[in-house]
């Protein structure tokens, strides 16, 4: 029995990677929020279980869908059950401590998940980028959340806090793509191709510092919240000149889960409205 409800893929996600874009926004919204409480470990239970769900869904799906063995089927809604209880009973702490207002949140998640969800059906989840950059918006909403539940109110400044987070994560995805285009090649490129592949992360990493900087000296958003979208742009452009060749993806991954953590740090440390 152990064996058959115990096995982690059917109750852990195995992008590892995704890890970072539900925790780097809850944490920066739990600090920005200043105020962490009973109502706050609601939400992060609450989150941290939704997240944790969407596994044991795709498993059952892959099952319907004949891509893994019906037998999966009972460990899947075993799992969704225990996850479904565990964001029943957070979703209630939160409602009874007057935040109800939060779970709209949740709102926009439901058809980018069915979107995902069919794509898992149809065998063509993979390498969708545009999908993840949608479903890490969708994470990202957990940074005003937690922002609004630490403040004990709502705050417009928490919809700022979604939209750079978001952006954060949309060119990590969008870097890592390239970073992972880069392992597939033969040998180095021209500098005039590696800037080609590479247009399109270095696009998005520029967006974000130009912008952040420019919010920021009009007085927007805190004046060095710059400063880890500078982090960012320094790595992608190290990047698109110093490409992956033969790199192994768990090299890459780590690369940019130290990049990701550097940058929640150094934004928790300069948002400072």
């Amino acid at each position: 029995m152990s064996g058959t409800y115990l096995r982690k893929q059917i109750f852990i996600p195995q992008d590892h990677g995704s890890w970072v874009f539900i925790f780097s926004p809850l944490l920066i919204g739990l600090f920005a929020g200043k105020h962490f409480d009973l109502a706050s470990l609601y939400l992060v239970i609450g989150a941290i279980g939704a997240f944790l769900l969407r596994q044991p869904i795709m498993i059952a799906v892959k099952a319907f869908s004949g891509r893994r063995s019906k037998t999966d089927l009972t460990a899947a809604g075993f799992w969704i059950a225990v996850y479904g209880i565990i964001i029943l009973l957070a979703l209630i702490g939160l409602v009874r401590a007057g935040f109800l207002y939060v779970l709209l949140l949740a709102v926009p998640g439901a058809p980018v998940f069915a979107w995902h969800l069919w794509l898992v059906s149809k065998r063509e989840e993979r390498k969708q980028v545009n999908v993840e950059i949608i479903a890490t918006g969708v994470l990202a909403l957990v940074a005003p959340a937690a922002y609004w539940v630490g403040m004990g109110r709502y705050d417009p400044m928490g919809w700022w806090l979604w939209i750079l987070t978001w952006f954060q994560s949309a060119a990590s995805i969008v870097y890592a793509y390239l970073r992972l285009e880069q392992r597939e090649w033969m040998e180095v490129p021209a500098r005039a191709e590696m800037w080609k592949a590479g247009q399109r992360a270095f696009a998005y990493t520029t967006f974000n510092l130009v912008s952040s900087l420019a919010l920021g000296l009009a007085s927007v958003l805190p004046r060095f919240v710059f400063i880890p979208y500078l982090v960012q742009w320094s790595e992608t452009l190290w990047g698109i000149f110093h490409p992956a060749v033969k790199w192994k993806p768990v090299r890459i991954g780590m690369r940019q889960l130290i990049v990701s953590i550097m940058w929640t740090i150094l934004f928790i440390l300069f948002w400072k409205p």
